[in-house]
Order: C-alpha cells, then sequence, then structure tokens
C-alpha cells in the first residue's frame, strides 16, 4: 500500500476529528463568573465546578479578580454572573440595577498573619482594630494588597475602626502590592510583615515561611459571599437562564452540601449558609 496514501488517510481522519471537537466545544453551553480571587486560590472552583458541570451541562468560565474588579466587569455586561464577598458593593451592584437579586451563599473568615516572632506583639489580642493599632505603633510592616479587592475594602474599613488614616502616613511600614492574596502573602513572607488574608486563601498557601495566624475570631473578620445574577434587562445579552440555574444550585442541598464538604488539610474551608427560606426570582426576571 502507497505510503504517501496512508498519511494522507490519516490526516484527514485527525482533522475530521479536529473539526468535531471544536464543533463540540463551540456547541457546550457557558455562562461567565466574574468572581473574587479567592475563590479560585483556594482551589473552591476546582472542587466545584466539575459537579456542577456533570449534573447541569453547563460549562463554568471563571474571571478570578479581585472583588471590585469583579464589579466593574459585571456593570460592564462582560459575566453572567457576579460572586464575590464585599456585600456593600453587592447591594449597589443590585440597587443600580445591574444584579436581578443578591444571596447569600457562603462564609469563612479574614486572618491577621505575620511573622512568627511577631514584632509588634498582637498575638493574644481579640480586636483587629487593637492589632492594628500595636503595628501601626511599632511601625512594624504591613502587606497591603491595594487593589480594590473585597480583602483590601475589608482592611481600609478595619484601620478606619483602628482610627487610623493610612492614606496619609508618611513613614514607609506601609506597603501596597496592587497584586491578588497569593501574591501578596508571598511578599509578606519575603519581608516578615503582617497582612490581612482571607482564610481559604491561607489554607492553601504553601509558601509560608515564617508566617503563621496571630489574630482571628474577631465579628468584624466575618467573610460573607454573596452571589447575582447580571440583570438581562440591563444587559440583553446575558444567558439568564442558565446563569440563573448556577445560581440555583449553589443555593440548593446539593451545591451548599459541595461547599460544606470543601477541605484544605482536613479543615472546612468554607460554611454554606443561604437562607432555607429563599425566594428565586421569577422565570420572567431570570429571561
Amino acid at each position: 500500500m502507497n505510503t504517501k496514501i496512508i498519511r494522507v488517510g490519516f490526516l484527514a481522519v485527525a482533522l475530521a476529528l479536529s473539526l468535531f471537537a471544536q464543533t463540540a466545544r463551540a456547541e457546550t453551553p457557558f455562562i461567565i463568573v466574574a468572581s473574587t480571587s479567592s475563590t479560585q486560590n483556594s482551589g473552591l472552583f476546582d472542587f466545584l465546578l466539575p459537579k456542577f458541570q456533570r449534573q447541569s451541562g453547563i460549562d463554568v468560565r471563571v474571571l478570578a479578580v479581585g472583588t471590585g474588579q469583579a464589579v466593574r466587569l459585571a456593570r460592564n455586561g462582560d459575566a453572567d454572573i457576579l460572586f464575590v464577598h464585599h456585600k456593600p458593593s453587592e447591594e449597589k451592584f443590585v440597587a443600580d440595577g445591574f444584579g436581578v437579586a443578591r444571596f447569600d451563599v457562603m462564609y469563612n473568615e479574614f486572618v491577621i498573619v505575620g511573622p512568627a516572632r511577631d514584632p509588634a506583639a498582637i498575638a493574644g489580642t481579640v480586636s483587629a482594630a487593637a492589632a492594628l493599632n500595636l503595628i501601626a505603633g511599632a511601625e512594624a510592616p504591613f502587606v497591603s494588597r491595594g487593589d480594590d479587592s473585597g480583602t483590601h475594602k475589608r482592611e481600609i474599613s478595619l484601620w478606619q475602626q483602628a482610627g487610623i488614616d493610612i492614606a496619609g502616613l508618611t513613614s514607609n511600614w506601609y506597603r501596597e502590592t496592587g497584586s491578588g492574596m497569593g501574591a501578596t502573602l508571598n511578599i509578606a513572607a519575603a519581608m516578615e510583615a503582617y497582612t490581612l488574608a482571607d482564610s481559604g486563601t491561607w489554607l492553601n498557601f504553601h509558601n509560608r515561611q515564617g508566617l503563621k495566624i496571630l489574630l482571628r475570631g474577631d465579628p468584624l473578620l466575618f467573610n460573607q459571599y454573596g452571589v447575582i445574577l447580571v440583570n438581562k434587562a440591563t444587559h440583553p445579552h446575558v444567558k439568564s437562564i442558565l446563569g440563573q440555574r448556577f445560581v440555583d444550585w449553589l443555593l440548593s442541598p446539593a451545591g451548599q452540601d459541595a461547599i460544606n464538604s470543601f477541605a484544605i488539610g482536613g479543615e472546612r474551608a468554607f460554611t454554606a449558609n443561604a437562607p432555607a427560606d429563599i425566594v428565586l426570582p421569577s422565570k420572567e426576571q431570570s429571561e
């Protein structure tokens, strides 16, 4: 048999299979979720999304950025779902007509981490504001994300609670990275600095070096996540029916059980807390 003919035959089959795969991918329904980076960095989405995809046949593509940027993406109509952790921004998003409704999904906590030698002696304090006052008083290095993320927004509010004007600082003990949580933790580890981190990312962070959790448990460190379907009335191209299926699944017993079963090193990373009496939007609102 002519080897040239065989090669041509193989090439034809390979091309046909490639075209088939591309067509299949093009036909797979998908939604875009604009989300905080912590849901990605913690590994939660890697755990959750295959479960939803198997059940629904819907592919979920995640834009994992800081909360502020995620909100801007959703406001521009560049996502079908907003899944973040700064309730005031989420409520404004809905009030301004960009979202259909906001629902609690899950929570974890923020923690203040720092070098084990703890130069500001914050270990043993029970108040985040008191800890920040000690850090500022000692002018101990503190690394901020400085990226308008949900974590950064919470950090700024904690400095305000402590009565400290970060914007007016003249010394250089306070540094902004303009980066995500993982990069900020890496910098904090290298500088032996304090920082505020979400507990999910911290659990999944492996380059801790001398860093450890020095404060947790203050009610002001409670970290609530919410999910919002982008409003089709504002952005007609939004895939609201597919997006609503994802929202419904997250809030359902199956989705909530999946969230609760996600653990890192044996520790639960998030606790599901969707209200039992949720009233979901009507079909007309979603279409």
